[in-house]
């Protein structure tokens, strides 16, 4: 992937967010969550270590997985109830955001197994190391590093830009609707 999709998938979850909670800082969770969606993609600094693509720890590997979604999503809910121990209605909250992130970095191993290329992806790491496609693969897999700045690469970018192009209309123009007060008669 050219990264479009993942960007675009956390800017709607950022979005989502911060209409549901009624939050100011809609820019920065947007912001947030591009960041979150795109962290499985750390994983490709084991190329410069000299882990192989197919290993465990290489890309698309274990960072890929739906265990360290869930992990990270747990992680966030904790640190978000911690930050506000005091307020009754912050449990609810730091599960919404917590299961958000979650959904948000299992995504990315999602839409991945979803490309057209590449070797696939260990999302049941780490009760398998088996890499997964889904049967229906529209995304094309964008060529990794400087090779993303080719014909090829921008094919590819242009291709994300509309597959994805109704979820960045969301993330950029959703607006909260105000429900009409109720009257007492």
């Amino acid at each position: 992937m050219a990264s479009i999709g993942h960007v675009a998938i956390g800017m709607a979850a950022g979005r989502r967010l911060a209409l549901r909670s009624r939050r100011k800082r809609t820019f920065a969770l947007m912001f947030l969550f591009s960041l979150l969606s795109l962290l499985p993609d750390v994983d490709v600094v084991g190329f410069a270590m000299g882990v192989p693509y197919g290993a465990p720890f290489g890309h698309r590997g274990a960072a890929h997985s739906l265990a360290v979604a869930a992990a990270l999503g747990l992680l966030a809910a904790v640190a978000a109830s911690a930050r506000r121990a005091s307020d009754p209605g912050a449990l609810v909250r730091a599960i919404r955001f917590g299961a958000c992130v979650a959904l948000v970095v299992a995504s990315h191993g999602l839409l991945d197994a979803m490309t057209d290329g590449g070797k696939g992806v260990a999302l049941l790491w780490p009760f398998t190391t088996r890499r997964f496609f889904f049967p229906c693969r529209p995304i094309p897999v964008a060529p990794i590093g400087a090779a993303f700045l080719s014909i090829r690469g921008m094919r590819v970018a242009a291709v994300e830009l509309i597959e994805f192009a109704p979820v960045l209309a969301y993330a950029l123009l959703a607006r909260r609707v105000r429900r009409p007060q109720k009257t007492r008669g």
